[in-house]
């Protein structure tokens, strides 16, 4: 497992992988050697497919990652969402304590594997102790209310998570399903309350400004 160390800045990769749709095979060989060159520090991903003897995340980051999956992924949705769809978190550093905080807010959010992973990951010096934030709301355009809900419930478990740790940095990555505009990403850019909870988002907020936040 190799290590990187003494460089202090941290490259951050996000995509949303789309399962193994379309023509898998052909975008499997692009993003390995994509992801050779890049030689991203972490990497969230979302709609990665875990289970079954599979693991997408090792297939195209290889064995030199620490890695955490979402526990709840998706199960018998069926049409192409393979089953064990989800998102998941790639580290070359240890990580340490995962959080998932429950974003089933109302009962509209059932049938999607909507979640966070909140990841300790123990950096050396000096890029020190940081979270790394893979966050996925649902996706539905109609959802609004549902996203500022789980939003709201993300920042208060970084802020929980935060408390008494000597943290360098919080990196917020993910897939957000909402435009620059809705209330659900102003609050992570510290520009919008939500739920009576401003002044988290302002501090929040500057911290995801310096990593692959919106």
């Amino acid at each position: 497992m190799e290590e990187k160390v003494g460089t202090g800045g941290v490259r951050v990769a996000t995509l949303n992988l789309w399962g193994r749709r379309g023509a898998w095979d052909e975008r499997q060989r692009v993003l390995v050697e994509g992801f050779r060159k890049l030689r991203p520090d972490l990497v969230a991903f979302q709609e990665a497919v875990v289970g079954d003897g599979y693991d997408q995340v090792i297939d195209l980051l290889g064995p030199g990652y620490h890695v955490a999956h979402q526990t709840e992924r998706e199960v018998d949705r069926g049409g192409d969402i393979e089953d064990g769809q989800g998102i998941s978190v790639a580290s070359r550093w240890p990580l340490g304590e995962v959080r998932e905080p429950d974003l089933n807010v109302t009962p509209r959010t059932a049938d999607f594997a909507c979640g966070t992973i909140i990841a300790e990951v123990l950096a050396p010096e000096p890029v020190g102790l940081l979270l790394f934030v893979n966050h996925l709301p649902n996706w539905q355009l109609t959802f609004e209310h549902e996203r500022e809900l789980q939003t709201v419930i993300v920042g208060r478990a970084i802020e929980k998570l935060a408390e008494g740790r000597n943290l360098r940095h919080v990196i917020l990555a993910g897939d957000l399903d909402a435009t620059p505009d809705a209330a659900s990403v102003r609050f992570w850019r510290g520009r919008q309350s939500l739920g009576h909870e401003c002044l988290l988002s302002r501090r929040l907020g500057q911290h995801a400004s310096r990593g692959a936040g919106p």
